[in-house]
């Protein structure tokens, strides 16, 4: 099956997949990811196209799916990871719960490549819950775990500070710590590495660090790392171990300690014999390694003695003769990875030209060019290949890498070259300046820098029209910046112009000399024979002779005159050389003493300038200081603030809900007032009704009582009479007598009874009385109770409602 038909079936199972999460749709899906991963076609996912993209957005979309099933998800990752590509939008989604739920070692492994030599991670959701779930697994008991746990941990923390700070600020990280120098003896040295690469990233600059890594370990850790990087136990492991070099090495006290170690010359020789392997990986990280090295100028000078070094003679095998080694030269090795196919890793081929250019120069400034001779002849029949035009049918991609590579190679091999690359470079920024954005500022801005004097200069002066014209374009445009060095440029050219001509004349002068000694040398060949001493003396006598009028009178000795004569000539063409040359010189020094004058001049402003920047940064960040501290004061009011209106808001809720409380009683006291005021009328009517019914009552019962008192004087009169009637009658007979005292005696009885009742009577009519009266002063007493009453309802009407104005208007205030 070709590249574009699997592309088509696995885009057809991601859309089946993304409308039905079913299991059969997940198997099949994760069955044409498994067919995709079999074929090579990372360069055709990444190429752009409209197919590969919506299948490489598709397997984002559904790795990115929480819910989706950690096999499909492991599948989809080790297919990105095997293709280069950085899904972090996973890290920070699924691929945490992936390796905290059922296979962590699958998932940590691949993102141990991914996260691999990346300088910054972008914001990630779950970060931080990763690094705690590896600080806290470091400790496992399972190796394997530990490993793939350091591992990710050195990649996350080496470049990325925000990390680096977390790590810090963890409540455990002194048991971290603890853990990593624990490791520091483990017998894997894959293990070692990593915590020494995670140690050096978080305590390189501290007091923990600096223990570590002091005088009497770092020679160790050295030869720690040199071992690991030529007998290491894998491709992994070399490249940490190197790693941890370059980190190390970025520090001046650890590189100063390197200088001084002892082995360093044995072990440099064992890596540079690294370069010899067909490994480009490998081959890569030895020359990241050296690149670094070089960073330090003792040791850039050691690493360009012993790559340009020739190598020891040895015996022919079968023979007594001596052979040069040259397939054993590390120089040869460069030379091969430099002049490696485009396709292959690019990489290894920007390494080896990196490393040419730090040791041509080291070579350029010390006194190995004749040691370099051989190598760069070899080198320049390689490399001019390499400059030539490139097939058109070639991609883009090939043609980039083309364009670049051949781009460092003109920097390496000349000066003059590297002229003609910054003029092209200018011309094409000059063309595109109004097409791309921040690119016309930065075009000015280079034209205005010192180091353009030289490139321009040479083009000013070439013989190549092409390049006078170019560099006249340039000049053009530059001319008019007011930071343009126009006299610097001037006093080049003139330099230039001087050289050319003192060149000229001296190579006119010296072909003229060589013609006459050459025949010199063809028609007395005797003369060369003699001592250089005996030589001089007889120049001396003879113009001794000369001046004192002597005659020569042999005709050999006219021909030795005259041969005198064009050596003395010689001679004198030599010195006025010489002095031409010194003159140049003295020039040369003159621009040089003003560059340096401009160049001092220049550093004095730009010392005062930063200064001037100094002191406004410190006076920014005082200010800043300072509006920190009053933001943090204007917060700290708003939060008092905040706090305030809550508790009113709060209060007045309270208010509220008493205000809403008080109606409630308000209404029941009024319902219940005039209840208990009814039923109060009620009983007081009640009262008066049975009150004025008693009264009725003892009205009539005085009625009858004063008849009862009519009668009795009646009785009374009555007695009188029978008094009368005994005076006058006192001849009645005896029985009626009798008669009439028993009636008399029972009408005295019943007049005792009467008046006792009529004074009963009496009695309770004056009883009956008080209690009404009483009763009028309790029914007064109650009526004045209920107008108070009313007046209390209205006062307190009254104070609540202006008790709720004035919380309203306290609000309001507020």
């Amino acid at each position: 099956m070709d590249v574009s038909t699997c592309l088509k079936s696995l885009l057809l199972a991601i859309r089946q997949y993304r409308n039905n999460r079913s299991a059969l749709n997940a198997s099949q899906l994760q069955k044409h990811i498994e067919d995709v991963s079999g074929l090579k076609c990372g360069g055709v996912l990444f190429s752009g196209q409209v197919l590969p993209s919506e299948c490489l957005s598709g397997l984002m979309e559904v790795a990115g799916d929480p819910n989706a099933s950690h096999a499909l998800t492991g599948s989809i990752i080790s297919l990105l990871a095997q293709f280069g590509i950085k899904p972090f939008n996973i890290v920070t989604q699924s691929v945490y719960s992936y390796i905290t739920s059922c296979l962590p070692m699958h998932c940590l492994n691949v993102l141990q490549r991914l996260t691999y030599n990346v300088r910054t991670l972008p914001c990630a959701s779950h970060i931080h819950e990763l690094i705690s779930f590896l600080m806290q697994h470091v400790q496992s008991s399972n190796d394997d775990i530990v490993k793939a746990c350091l591992g990710l941990m050195a990649n996350l923390c080496r470049h990325d500070i925000s990390v680096q700070s977390h790590i810090k600020s963890q409540s455990n990280v002194k048991a971290f710590y603890r853990a990593l120098i624990n490791f520091l003896g483990h017998n894997c040295l894959t293990v070692v590495v990593f915590a020494l690469s995670i140690l050096s990233s978080l305590t390189l600059n501290e007091e923990v660090g600096q223990k570590l890594f002091n005088a009497k370990n770092i020679h160790q850790t050295f030869q720690l790392i040199f071992n690991i990087t030529v007998n290491g136990d894998g491709t992994l492991t070399r490249n940490y171990a190197v790693d941890l070099l370059v980190d190390l090495l970025k520090n001046p006290k650890i590189a100063d300690y390197l200088t001084k170690y002892k082995h360093l010359s044995v072990c440099l020789s064992e890596v540079l014999g690294l370069l010899h392997s067909k490994d480009p990986d490998t081959a890569s990280k030895v020359m990241e390694l050296l690149v670094s090295l070089c960073s330090v100028p003792v040791l850039r000078k050691l690493v360009c003695e012993t790559v340009l070094r020739p190598p020891a003679p040895r015996l022919q095998p079968g023979t007594r003769k001596c052979v040069q080694a040259r397939g054993s030269e590390p120089s040869l090795a460069l030379v091969h990875w430099v002049t490696s196919p485009l396709d292959g890793p690019e990489q290894c081929y920007m390494q080896a030209l990196s490393l040419l250019a730090e040791l041509f120069e080291e070579a350029i400034d010390s006194s190995l060019c004749s040691s370099a001779q051989s190598f760069v002849e070899l080198l320049l029949q390689e490399v001019l290949v390499l400059l030539q035009s490139p097939d058109s049918t070639e991609g883009d991609q090939l043609l980039k890498k083309h364009c670049l590579r051949a781009g460092l190679v003109s920097l390496c091999i000349s000066s003059q070259v590297c002229s003609e690359v910054v003029l092209k470079t200018l011309e094409l920024m000059s063309h595109l300046r109004q097409q791309m954005p921040d690119m016309e500022t930065s075009f000015y801005r280079i034209l205005q820098d010192q180091r353009m004097v030289t490139p321009l200069s040479l083009a000013l002066t070439s013989n190549c029209r092409e390049h006078v014209q170019v560099a006249l374009r340039i000049l053009f445009e530059a001319a008019p910046l007011p930071d343009f060095p126009s006299v610097i440029l001037g006093d080049s050219i003139a330099a230039n112009n001087a050289y050319r001509q003192r060149v000229g004349e001296l190579s006119i002068r010296s072909s003229s000399a060589s013609e006459d000694v050459s025949f010199v040398g063809k028609s007395f060949p005797i003369m060369h024979a003699e001592p250089s001493g005996s030589a001089y003396q007889s120049i001396d006598s003879l113009i001794e002779k000369l001046q004192n009028g002597a005659k020569v009178k042999d005709v050999h000795m006219s021909e030795i005159i005259d041969v005198y004569e064009q050596k003395l000539s010689a001679l004198a063409c030599k010195e006025s050389r010489l002095q031409d040359l010194l003159e140049a010189k003295a020039l040369a020094l003159s621009q040089a003493d003003r560059l340096i004058a401009q160049y001092r001049c220049q550093r004095a402003q730009a010392e005062a300038e930063a200064r001037k920047l100094a002191s406004l940064l410190k006076d920014t960040e005082r200010k800043k200081e300072d509006l920190q501290t009053e933001l943090n004061d204007h917060l700290l009011e708003v939060e008092r603030l905040k706090s305030d209106s809550q508790q009113l808001l709060e209060h007045n809720g309270r208010l509220q809900a008493v205000a809403d409380q008080h109606q409630e009683l308000k209404g029941t006291y009024n319902q219940l007032l005039s209840r208990s005021v009814e039923g109060m009328l009620k009983e007081l009517q009640a009262a008066h009704i049975s009150l004025t019914q008693q009264a009725e009552g003892l009205r009539k019962t005085n009625e009858g009582l004063k008849l009862q008192q009519e009668r009795s004087v009646t009785l009374a009169e009555l007695a009188e009479k029978e008094q009368q009637i005994k005076g006058l009658k006192t001849d009645v007979q005896e029985e009626q007598i009798h008669e009439m005292e028993e009636n008399i005696s029972i009408l005295r009885k019943e007049l005792n009874k009467t008046e006792q009742a009529r004074k009963d009577t009496s009695i309770k009519a004056s009883s009956l009385e008080l209690q009404k009266s009483q009763l009028e002063a309790k029914l007064e007493k109650m009526e004045e109770e209920l107008s108070k009453h009313t007046q209390m309802i209205a006062m307190i009407h009254s104070l609540s409602s202006s008790k709720l104005k004035g919380d309203a208007t306290a609000n309001l205030s507020l």
